[in-house]
């Protein structure tokens, strides 16, 4: 089946479903309205195109309601405690997106090809295109996202980024929360993932765990792994005095707490998996215990922080920009 004719197919389900009441009217990216977060002035030399992870667990609809004031709330607290990585580094343009909601989920099936995801999934695909035509100017960009965030994007990169163009413009791609894995860097081979804290044009990706854990619905087998400690993929170990802070925030993107050498990190080349121990019990919401997934952000906020001015410095001063 050609790439073209499965496109077809999926825009064809997409509209069966949609017409079943599945989802609420497709955004209008010429609205702000529809923009969790776009610039009127951008002042950085960098973008960041991100995309919110898993918020919306309803059985019905399947697709988040955009006119939902709570929703939207929820993904506004999220530009804090997950965007707020990128803010001092770069301009935010967050969509909202239909995403699929998490009671439509299911790992035992290729869930790129779900129809419910195909819906969100298509939303980010037509906002990233009125984003490149109307706010980026030529500026480079980063790609972030967290759990669906980063499905979503894993698929743009998919479909989009066979461009030259694109991947010239790409400073990273910060895809927490999902799996990478080796089979689609054997199909895509623009997937390149990171070797260390400031090579560009990168793939970051992780997924947070206690040693000994099994059962993640995000860790895909031949995921790959970067520890956002040490920046390295191996197994060496990153102790907790790396850790330059653990960022908490409360449901309504108040500051809790900001604790420096919170917990280490170690990559297990066996399982893909980032393992830690945090020093205290963590509420781990729907997943097994021992998944860390809620906190894939938060553990390693300040390094976060900190690789993604690294990594905008290092883009722009390849590319002859100021530093």
């Amino acid at each position: 089946m050609t790439h073209r004719l499965e496109l077809l197919l999926i825009a064809l389900l997409i509209t069966m479903f949609a017409g079943c009441g599945a989802t609420s009217l497709a955004p209008d990216y010429s609205q702000p309205s529809d923009w969790a977060n776009l610039p009127e002035t951008p002042s950085q030399p960098l973008d960041v195109f991100y995309v919110y992870p898993t918020i919306y667990g309803e059985a019905s609809p399947k697709n988040m309601d955009l006119t939902r004031q709570d929703l939207r709330a929820v993904v506004q607290n999220l530009l804090t405690s997950q965007a707020g990585v990128f803010l001092p580094s770069a301009n935010l343009y967050a969509p909202y997106y239909r995403q699929m909601s998490m009671a439509a989920l299911d790992p035992s099936k290729d869930m790129y090809q779900n129809p419910y995801f195909q819906i969100g999934a298509q939303d980010v695909f037509r906002a990233f295109h009125y984003y490149l035509e109307h706010h980026n100017n030529g500026r480079p960009f980063i790609l972030a996202g967290h759990s669906q965030g980063s499905m979503v994007l894993i698929d743009l990169i998919r479909k989009r980024f066979n461009d030259p163009a694109l991947r010239k413009q790409l400073v990273a791609a910060y895809l927490i929360g999902y799996s990478v894995t080796a089979e689609d860097i054997k199909k895509y081979p623009w997937f390149t993932p990171a070797t260390g804290p400031a090579d560009t044009g990168v793939i970051i990706s992780y997924n947070t765990q206690a040693p000994g854990t099994t059962g993640s619905p995000v860790l895909l087998d031949g995921a790959t792994c970067i520890n956002p400690l040490n920046w390295k993929a191996d197994a060496t170990p990153a102790d907790k005095a790396l850790n330059l802070g653990a960022v908490f925030y409360d449901n309504h993107g108040k500051l809790i707490k900001d604790v420096p050498g919170y917990c280490g990190a170690t990559v297990n080349p066996k399982t893909g998996a980032l393992e830690t121990t945090p020093p205290e019990k963590v509420d781990v919401g729907s997943f097994p215990e021992g998944v860390y997934h809620r906190f894939d952000y938060p553990f390693f906020y300040r390094n976060l922080q900190d690789n993604v001015k690294t990594r905008c410095n290092a883009y722009l001063k390849r590319a002859g920009g100021r530093n």
